[in-house]
């Protein structure tokens, strides 16, 4: 249980960390996002996950 809070935490603090160092280009970057296709927002995320899956896999052997 605490390794999984730990992991929370960290994610947090990655997801965090760009909004408090800089909000401007935070704020520009959501602007390009609603620009983009929901699709290619979709395979963006897909690639995202296989990448953490991946990550964790590897991590774990």
């Amino acid at each position: 249980m605490k390794f999984i809070l730990c992991v929370a935490g960290v994610v947090l603090i990655i997801e965090g960390a760009p909004w408090f160092l800089s909000p401007a280009a935070m704020k520009k970057m959501q602007r390009q996002l609603l620009l983009s296709s929901s699709r290619a927002l979709r395979i963006w995320g897909l690639l995202t996950m296989l990448a953490g899956l991946l990550l964790v896999r590897f991590a774990t052997l």
